[in-house]
């Protein structure tokens, strides 16, 4: 009923919005003879900030048309190189020559599952691009998913990293792969699962960026939230059936408007603040700022659905039971065993003041992979960065992409075979 509830309201509410674009069209007439006046203003700000609030944001697009490489402006071609029910493998395609004749590295960007699209990692991808042949993982919403494809949980998801990693591999090099916040767990499973079976498609290294490896460490409020409720409460309260007319109708899901509210909930002040200045920035006509503030929050309130398998396993698996840190995971039947990880360089990222991930939680895949060289080891905390600025904005750009860059490219290694 909760999800029915929320497409009743929004349905209802459009009739509203219609009229409040109505009324903005007219206050913002030039045939308006008091369009610039402080009143009109403030009324068209106010209608602006109701469109906004009450619009359906779709999936934003990567819009990345093009990179310069060795000084040259170089288009960027996206396709989709492999297809599977929950997740497309978005290739980024340099389509130039001096991106022809480089023999760049093949990197594999794992986007967190975790209700944002995967163009959160817009900037991410920006600055990977010209040093390396960009592949994301762009997971699909699962209310978009019908019943038939079959469900989705956490071994599933290692399924697809392993198939992702072979397809990577065709050239003839072990990729590198980088893992941003949430699948961390899951690519440990899988480099782990490799590792055991010496499948020569197996990365070169691992980057995990702001990764919950073993939330015991500097526990912060979504750890506390997964810890205090038990898994049923979970299960009776926050999983819902996708409603008709929907292509995933019946599957059940933890819905992306709750998991945007609890976003909201963590920084209500700050959105609030945000919010504020934008209906002041609207009424004085500020353009770059209020572009800059839809820009952000385009991105922000464009939320997916997860399959209730998938979620529901990561808060008892990752979160209550810290499965992979106490040498407790099984993927299937299979004992997960991280030692079996000899060959595959790690490197570790954390940002200082990381509100979601806390210090230490990503640094403990270190301690989980002992028969591993001490020369494959590397760990780094940005100082002065959430959560976010790990892996975008100008520390990423600046600071954390050029020793990520350093990481992969001294970690190189062909396939056997």
């Amino acid at each position: 009923m909760l999800y029915h509830a929320y497409e009743l309201t929004h349905a209802a509410i459009s009739p509203m919005r219609t009229a409040a674009e109505l009324g903005r069209e007219m206050v913002q007439s030039p045939l308006n003879p008091f369009a610039r006046s402080y009143p009109a203003r403030s009324t068209a700000a106010a209608f602006d900030m109701f469109i906004n609030a009450t619009r359906r944001y779709g999936k934003p697009a990567f819009g990345i048309d093009s990179v310069v490489i060795d000084g040259v402006e170089t288009p960027i071609l996206e396709e989709i190189t492999h297809s599977l029910p929950f997740c497309n493998l978005r290739h980024f395609k340099r389509d130039s020559k001096p991106a022809g004749a480089r023999n760049d590295p093949p990197v594999l960007v794992i986007a967190p599952m975790s209700g944002h699209y995967a163009t959160l990692l817009r900037g991410t991808v920006q600055a990977m691009l010209p040093g390396h042949d960009v592949y994301v993982t762009d997971w699909v919403d699962a209310r978009e998913v019908p019943l038939s494809a079959g469900d989705f949980d956490l071994d599933d998801y290692a399924d697809y990293l392993v198939e992702f990693c072979k397809i990577l591999a065709r050239d003839g090099e072990r990729p590198a792969v980088m893992a941003v916040c949430q699948p961390g767990v899951p690519m440990m499973v899988a480099a782990s699962l490799m590792a055991q079976a010496e499948s020569p498609f197996r990365p070169a290294s691992i980057t995990l960026m702001g990764s919950p490896i073993d939330t015991a460490q500097n526990p912060k409020q979504p750890n506390e939230l997964a810890t205090t409720r038990p898994l049923s409460w979970f299960e009776n309260n926050v999983i819902v059936t996708v409603p008709w007319p929907n292509a995933g109708f019946m599957r059940r899901v933890y819905p992306g408007f709750l998991q945007l509210s609890g976003f909201l909930a963590m920084n209500l002040d700050k959105h609030i603040d945000a919010h504020k200045t934008q209906f002041n920035n609207l009424v004085k006509g500020d353009g770059d700022s209020t572009d800059a503030h839809r820009t952000f929050y385009d991105e922000y309130m464009a939320v997916m659905d997860l399959t209730a398998p998938f979620y529901l396993q990561t808060i008892e698996r990752v979160f209550q039971k810290r499965l992979l840190a106490t040498g407790a995971y099984y993927y299937r039947d299979t004992l997960i065993d991280t030692g079996a990880i000899t060959d595959i360089a790690l490197l570790t990222i954390e940002g200082e003041k990381d509100d979601i991930t806390g210090l230490g939680q990503t640094e403990a895949a270190h301690t989980l992979t002992p028969n591993l060289p001490a020369g494959k080891h590397l760990h780094y905390v940005q100082e002065g960065v959430g959560h976010y600025g790990i892996f975008n904005g100008s520390r990423w750009r600046n600071v954390i992409q050029p020793k990520v860059a350093e990481f992969i490219a001294a970690n190189r290694v062909q396939a056997a075979g």
